[in-house]
């Protein structure tokens, strides 16, 4: 085991000897297998967390259930931030894998972000990634997206609403293409409705631009649908300022069912997305104690104040 020792800065290998596998490491561009050393050379689960998100709701929940599922694991949490749906610098990436850890949990979008995927690919850590679709080398947890934006929309056509809006998430995650097929099958399915697109984010900020986009149109949506709650309550507040009733005049749905949706007036209708139990699930299945693959937790509409049948 003397190279084993030589690689890990261990004593009782002779100098000569030392150098001797050195030489050998740097003419074979050796890098060790910081996912196996970290579990070979300490008790102590070390679990790397990279997020990015612009929804803080989102984040809020997202942290609360991966750090309640690291204390039930006995695993320390290193994380690592981006700003604004941006990876964090790759190089602090790279270092933090360097550091040796039992494996990483990304929130959306990162999930899908490919030069964050091949950082940690190239060094074998095992990836659970929360939101994402389809991603090679990794375990995803998530829901079905597409279903369940074709359900609220379903809901909103049920009421009566003919001219919808919707809006748009990050065009670089998959969850918000599939939430636009979703919204599209049931607006096909239903006929003769009028549909209005706006693209966001998933920040608040981008929802007031889409809200102020959709509804300065001519002969503007009744209801509309944003892909997260941070948007849809933009919306509610550019509706506030054009002195719109929500949900007399306008409905508002979102997606999420995070803190955002149940702290402004009316507290948004809305889809739950179990983002505290997404954390939890993929933390918990990163260190082995679930089914193996992908993983699809159950969602539900969540009825409240903001949607309500057009009027006239």
């Amino acid at each position: 085991m003397t190279v084993s020792r030589v690689i890990n800065g261990k004593s009782g290998v002779a100098a000569e000897t030392r150098a001797a596998v050195q030489r050998a490491i740097e003419a074979l561009d050796y890098t060790p297998n910081v996912a196996a050393r970290s579990l070979v050379t300490s008790t102590e689960l070390r679990v790397g967390v990279l997020y990015s998100n612009p929804s803080r709701a989102f984040m809020s929940e997202f942290l609360t259930g991966v750090f309640e599922e690291a204390s039930t694991r006995g695993a320390r949490l290193i994380l690592l931030r981006g700003e604004n749906g941006h990876p964090p610098p790759l190089p602090a990436i790279e270092e933090l894998v360097a550091s040796g850890l039992a494996g990483v949990v990304v929130t959306p979008p990162l999930g899908e972000a490919l030069p964050v995927l091949s950082i940690l690919r190239a060094a074998g850590v095992p990836i659970a990634a929360v939101g994402a679709h389809g991603v090679a080398g990794a375990t995803c947890v998530r829901i079905d997206d597409r279903l369940a934006a074709y359900e609220m929309t379903r809901h909103l056509l049920a009421l009566g609403h003919r001219r919808l809006g919707f809006i748009l998430g990050n065009p670089d995650q998959a969850a918000s293409a599939e939430r636009m097929a979703g919204f599209y099958a049931a607006v096909r399915e239903a006929g003769g409705v009028e549909v209005r697109v706006a693209q966001g984010d998933f920040s608040y900020a981008s929802g007031l631009a889409a809200g102020e986009q959709l509804l300065a149109a001519d002969n503007p949506p009744t209801a509309i649908f944003a892909s997260n709650d941070d948007m849809a309550a933009a919306v509610v507040s550019v509706a506030h300022r054009r002195h719109l009733d929500v949900p007399g005049e306008l409905s508002v749905a979102g997606f999420d069912d995070t803190t955002a949706a149940v702290t402004l007036w009316p507290p948004l209708t809305t889809i739950h997305q179990p983002v505290h139990r997404l954390a939890a699930e993929a933390l918990a299945r990163l260190l082995g104690h679930g089914e193996p693959g992908d993983c699809i937790l159950d969602h539900e509409i969540v009825e409240r104040q903001s949607v309500a049948g057009p009027r006239g």
